[in-house]
Parts: C-alpha cells; structure tokens; sequence
C-alpha cells in the first residue's frame, strides 16, 4: 500500500472513528451523572426565607426559631364563613372539626375561636411545631388539616395562613418540572419542524437539547453538594429555559453553517470541521457573554437571585458542550441524508432569493439616521410604560389560579377589615423577654402580643398581631417601627419577609447592574477589539430592557389584572435582556468584522452581514422567545412575568433593535463603529497608488 493510500485511509478511520468516540463518552457521562440529575428536586427549597439573604431580620428569626423547642412552627388560620352569618350548628362543627385537629396533631397551643363583628366569619389559628423545617411534613400536616376542615350545608372552610401559603406555593413549583419540561419541547419541536422543512433534521438539535438538560441537572445537584448553591423551583426552571433556548440557538448557527460548507466539500466530516472552524468562535464568545453576565449575580446579597448565577450558568455551559460535540457527532453519522428533502448536494448552488432581512438592510442602510432616531423615539415612549408597573407583588397575589389559602385571606380582609390577621415573630435575646413584650404592647400598631417559647442559647418568641391587615401600608409601618425600637431582637413573620425581599432586591440592583454592564463592555471589547461597537451594543440592549419592562406595565395592570410586580423581575430581567441581547449581537458584529477584515466598504459590511446572518438571528431569536414565554402559562405570577418580559425584549432586539437600529447605526458611523482598532483607518490608498513601478528584465 503506498503513502498517498495509507494516508487516505487513515484520514477515513478517523472520519469515521471520532464521532462514534464522542458518542460514546456522551453515553458514559449520561451514566454518571443520571444518579444525580434525579436527585435535584429533593434540594429544591421554596420557602420566601430561602429566597432571602442570612443577614436579614426575617432569615435570623427563622433560623433562631430552628433551635426553640419544637423548631419552626407552621402556622395555619381555619376561616368558617356564611353568607348571611354562621348558625349554631356552623359553630358546633367548627369546634367538633377543630377538636379532631387538636387531638390529631401536636399544636403549640390549644386553638381559640374568633368571631368576626358581623357574625359571618370564625377564625381558628392553628400551629404545630412537628414539621419543623422540613416541607414535606409541612404539606402532610397542611393537607391533613384540610382533610379535617370540611365545609357543609352552604358553609364554606378555607385553611389558610403562611405555612398553607407556603405549601401551595411549593405545589406550583412541584408541578413545574414536567410541564415546563414538555411545553418546552413541544413549543421548541414545532418551531424547528417549521424553520427547516424536514421530517428528520428537527429531531437532533432537540434531542440534543434534551440530553444537555439532564446533564445540567446532575451538575447543578453536584454543584449544590459541593458549593452549597440554593436551588428553586425559579432557577431550576429558568436552567431547562436556557439549555433548550440557548442551546437550540447554537444549534441553528452551527447546522447553518454546515448545510453552507456541505456544498463545498464533499465529505460531512470535513464540512463540520469546517463549519466549526467559522462559526466556532461566535459560539464560543456568545456563550461566555451569556454565563459571565449570569455570573455576576453570584454578587447579589437574595439567595434565590444569586443561586441562579450558577445555576442558569451551568444550563448554558451544558447546552455548549453538547452542541460543540454531541450535535456535530450525531450530524456526520447520519449524513447529508439528514437534511432530506432539501439535501445540500456538493458543488451545488442555493437558490437565491431576495430575503426579509436583504430588504430590511437596504431600508436601514438609505436613511440610517432617520431610522435610528426613529427607533429610539419609539423604545423611549414604551419605556415610559414601566411608570405604570403596578406595585410590589404581595404574597397571597403571586398566584395565577386563587388557591385556598388565598381565598383564605380574601375572606379574612373582608370579615376583619383593619385587623391583623398573621402573626409577626419577634425573637428577643437572653434576659430582655419581659422588657421586650411590654415595649412590644405599648405599640400603637400592635393588636395583640404574646409570649412564645424560649430556649436555644436563651432566645425568647413573641407573637404579634398588628392592627393593619397583612402587608398593609399599616402593616409595614409596625413592622418598620418594632425593627427600629428593639434593638437587639429580630422581626420577622411572612410580611416582614416580603419586606426583606423588597429591600434586598433594591440593594442587589445597584450591586449587580454595574457589574453586568462592565463584565459585558469588557468581553465586548476584547472580542470585537473596538470600543464604539461593544457601547453600541450595550446601549441598544439596555434601550430593549427599558423597552420590555414599559411593555409589561401597559400589559400587567391594566389588560391582565395583576396586582403587582415581582421585586426581582428588574434585575433578573435585566441580566437576562443583557447577556442573550449582547449574544445575538455578536453573531452580527463578528460577520460585519469579518466582512470589513475582507476589504468590503462599512455600509455594504455591515448590509451583508444582516443578510447572511438575519435569518439564523431571527429563527434564534423566536425559539427563545417562544421557551421564556412558556413561563407565562406557569401558576406564579413572579414566573409569568419574568417571562413575559424577556420574550418581549428578545422579539424587539431580534426584529427592530438588531436588524434596523445596530444596522443603521454601523451604517451612520461608518469605520467608527471599529475606533480606536486598525479597522477604524482608511486604507491607505493614495500611498499606494504613488508606489514606483518595479522594473523587470
């Protein structure tokens, strides 16, 4: 056999060899991680004090409550109700139903009925210490309590109360894997089905996605063991939102790209090589933007923000790998027949057509100014919409179906107008009890005040019922005023969480946003090597937030009915918005650099980098608008929204901000855009054109 046969058979092996390798270690991760990818949703925690940062009143008063006797207590309202006032008989089976429960159940406190002035409503509180801080025992001790508390005749029983909140919030969040999971898949199947035409080459990138997601899971369970990272029902949703959006969109830019070079070379196998070697660093670089911005919430003091740094991070990395691997692995096995019916032949030419985004560019690249400050008019005035964002999201309003602990404060604030009816828990040092309860009583604000349990290196509990009705402009105001009375002891309870939340996320957004923008502005700039291109960017990304948000207060309140917004929608909108807004920026301004590297004018760089690369953005840009909004149609508003949001801002960034206004503005600045690098020069022509002849002979 000589060399020139040799070689070329060795070259085929390895044609053939290297992908099965791939497939094979992809097996062999599956197996490792798959123990611990089923593991994730028993470290998943949704109680509000989880979300919240250690250094929080509310976070010291849980976790001192922890080492009382009996730990945390889960505390529930019984509310018998009657149109038209309870009867005899109402009573008699409220204190039967309610007598079973005391039996059943070890209650910190024997239960004691509470009229309501107009004779409609009993009110029985219920706590027990027995669940502690273990949530499956708190919805077994819930759910036996609503199997007790029956309505009958026209009487209606409703549990209520933080720890029956706490477990239908936990069920929303329980219930969310599979169909955020499924609608996902569908949502995103349907829309490859449609970009690519073919009975077959859909079902790669999506399964590919699919192994990517489970992979993700072991990793952010290991993840969890080892860092201590606070998994939710949020950030593992938003982790299966990014591994199928963003993944899928790497996906599309690589097999683009492949279909490209399969009709210039004629072995798959060297046509990926090839395809990788072009749109490899894009991907690389897009995906670094997105983790780095998603790092930078590792600098937020909320637990539930800063858990999903790592967590949103490990989806993206995962869907990377996969996709850099496993897809390319899969696409040379099964070959040009993948893409059948329409199969690049090599040495074939594709049908040119006059595209969406050809027509686009030339409008924008005519008038680039007029179109640029229309655009930007146009994101101011919907910005102004984030004015009517309604206000902060109470807790029994984050609910998009009225579960019954709901109904149960609905039903309360109507038959106690003004009176407090969830207890705020004030945790007192060694030695201050008694001092400490009598300030407490002497409170304007304060209904009533009770003396808990002690113990746990001193600790003393003290139940406090204010005059103002759950998270109340009243409400807050006690609360605010107890925290700045008792020096020393630590105010917490549900209502003084959502406090914390508040102020919290207030403090995170001044922390993160600048270090998002500066991270982002730095990757921009050593990737693009340009100053004016990374701020134009950043500038058109953070226009689309503004823009986004403005959308949602015109949406939110008045067409929806929503009664308030999430206080982390801001930021987490934001470090979204940013980091995918910026990805799909770079798959435009890396072809413009390219182009411009090539020798072709700015105007004519910047056209034909729309039009070869709009398409992709644009099918990029619908799937991952489409998987955030699959979060609208979850059970919690925090998510609906969330979602709602970042859909939005993908759309305007895919189809006004990326394709006209970044175009038009790459038109107008001309070989600026690439100041102060060596392509922001003039090509030094005239010295050319005066170079001496060379003689010949």
């Amino acid at each position: 056999m000589g060399p020139e046969k040799a070689g070329k058979t060795s070259t085929g092996r390895r044609r053939t060899a290297v992908p099965w390798l791939l497939l094979g270690l992809w097996v062999a991760v599956l197996a490792a991680v798959g123990p611990f990818a089923a593991k994730l949703s028993d470290v998943q925690h949704d109680r509000a004090v989880d979300y919240l940062p250690s250094s929080a009143d509310s976070t010291q008063v849980a976790k001192i409550e922890d080492r009382l006797p009996g730990g945390e207590a889960t505390e529930l309202v019984l509310v018998y109700h009657r149109d038209g006032g309870l009867r005899s008989a109402d009573r008699d089976t409220a204190a039967r139903q309610v007598a079973v429960i005391t039996r059943a159940n070890p209650l910190t406190a024997a239960p004691e009925a509470v009229p309501s002035p107009d004779g409609s409503t009993l009110m029985y509180a219920v706590a027990s210490n027995a669940p502690g801080t273990d949530e499956k025992k708190r919805d077994a001790f819930v759910n036996d309590v609503r199997d007790v508390a029956r309505g009958t005749d026209g009487m209606s029983v409703v549990v209520g109360g933080p720890g029956a909140l706490a477990t239908d919030a936990g069920e929303v969040y329980n219930s969310l894997g599979g169909p955020l999971l499924y609608t996902t898949v569908a949502v995103v199947a349907v829309l490859l089905i449609l970009i690519y035409r073919s009975p077959l080459l859909w079902l790669v990138p999506l399964a590919v996605a699919g192994v990517a997601d489970y992979l993700s899971m072991g990793v952010a369970y290991g993840l969890h063991q080892a860092f201590g990272t606070s998994v939710s029902g949020q950030s593992s949703g938003v982790m299966t939102i990014l591994v199928f959006g963003a993944g899928t969109d790497y996906a599309l830019l690589i097999i683009s790209r492949y279909r490209e070079e399969l009709r210039r070379v004629e072995r798959p196998y060297d046509a990926m090589k090839e395809a990788l070697r072009g749109c490899g660093p894009a991907v690389l670089a897009s995906s670094g933007t997105v983790a780095a911005g998603l790092l930078c919430l590792l600098a937020a003091d909320l637990n539930s923000s800063r858990g999903m740094g790592p967590t949103g991070t490990v989806g993206v990395l995962c869907a990377l790998l996969a996709m850099l691997t496993l897809l390319p692995a899969v696409l040379v096995l099964l070959g040009r027949r993948v893409f059948w019916p329409l199969v690049p032949a090599y040495g074939s030419e594709p049908k040119q057509r006059r595209s969406l985004f050809s027509a686009m560019g030339t409008s924008a690249g005519r008038r680039p100014l007029v179109v640029l400050a229309s655009g930007a008019v146009l994101l101011g005035a919907l910005a102004l919409g984030a004015l009517n964002l309604p206000g902060p999201l109470k807790q029994q309003d984050s609910f998009a179906h009225r579960p019954d602990s709901v109904a149960a404060m609905e039903t309360l604030a109507r038959a106690y107008p003004g009176r407090g009816t969830q207890p705020i828990t004030v945790i007192t040092p060694p030695g201050r009890a008694e001092a400490t309860l009598a300030s407490v009583r002497a409170h304007a604000g304060v209904a009533s005040a009770e003396r808990g349990r002690s113990g746990g290196g001193g600790w003393t509990e003290i139940s406090v019922i204010a005059r103002g009705a759950p998270q109340s402009a009243a409400e807050t105001a006690t609360i605010k005023a107890l925290r700045a009375d008792l020096g020393g002891s630590y105010v917490g309870g549900p209502s003084a969480q959502q406090i914390d939340l508040q102020d919290t996320d207030a403090r995170d957004r001044l922390v993160v946003v600048p270090i998002v923008l500066v991270s982002v502005l730095l990757i921009l700039v050593l990737l693009l090597r340009s100053l004016v291109a990374p701020l134009l960017l950043v500038t058109a990304v953070i226009a689309v937030w503004g823009a986004a948000l403005g959308i949602g207060g015109l949406v939110f309140g008045p067409l929806l009915g929503f009664e308030g917004t999430d206080p982390g929608l801001g930021l987490l909108s934001f470090v979204f918005l940013v980091a995918l807004g910026v990805d799909y920026g770079i798959f435009l301004m890396h072809r413009m650099r390219e182009e411009s590297r090539s020798g072709a004018e700015p105007a004519a760089a910047a056209l034909t980098a729309l039009r070869t690369t709009g398409g992709v953005i644009a099918s990029a840009g619908l799937v991952l608008a489409a998987t955030f909004a699959v979060l609208t149609n979850m059970g919690l508003l925090q998510l609906v929204e969330l979602g709602f949001v970042i859909s939005v801002g993908v759309l305007l960034d895919t189809f006004l901000v990326r394709t006209y206004l970044v175009t038009s503005a790459s038109v107008a600045l001309g070989r600026k855009v690439w100041w102060p690098g060596t392509l922001s020069r003039e090509p030094d022509t005239e010295a050319a054109g005066k170079q001496e002849p060379v003689a010949v002979g």
